[in-house]
């Protein structure tokens, strides 16, 4: 009896959870504030003494504007809409795979070379896979997108 009490529960939560999406005015205010956060970035590397936190906070900040950008609804949502954007994140996974397992260590690995470091590194960075996945699954649904139009 209580683990089908749990089983419905998650079956439920689950279901509210796959279909949640932002309204689709948070498209703008994702783009504002990765745009904004974009440039807060670019500006911190001219500072001398670049803080270790404000930079992380600025980095994590793209993130969620790049999310709200990806989880936002269309202004018309229809199964078109919802069969591409499920496509274009797809691809992104598969993107996401390559990248961080081939692509993103063999770069470090070239650029350590070109610059004569003795340690060489080939660590791959959460934030950058997550920036790329979240990057290439906007870029395939609109590009998807504007050729179904």
């Amino acid at each position: 009896m209580i683990v089908k009490n749990i089983w419905e529960w998650d079956k439920r939560n689950f279901e509210r959870l796959k279909k949640f999406q932002l309204h689709h005015r948070f498209k703008k205010i994702g783009a504002l504030l990765f745009i904004i956060l974009l440039l807060a970035l670019i500006a911190l590397k001219f500072i001398e003494s670049e803080p270790a936190l404000l930079k992380s906070i600025i980095k994590n900040g793209l993130l969620v504007g790049l999310l709200m950008i990806s989880v936002s609804k269309e202004k018309i949502e229809d199964e078109r809409i919802v069969h591409l954007r499920q496509q274009s994140y797809q691809i992104a996974f598969v993107l996401g795979v390559v990248y961080s397992i081939a692509l993103l260590p063999l770069v470090n690995y070239v650029v350590d070379i070109i610059l004569q470091k003795e340690v060489l590194d080939f660590s791959t960075s959460t934030w950058e896979v997550l920036f790329f996945m979240l990057v290439m699954q906007i870029y395939f649904f609109r590009m998807m997108l504007k050729k179904c139009q």
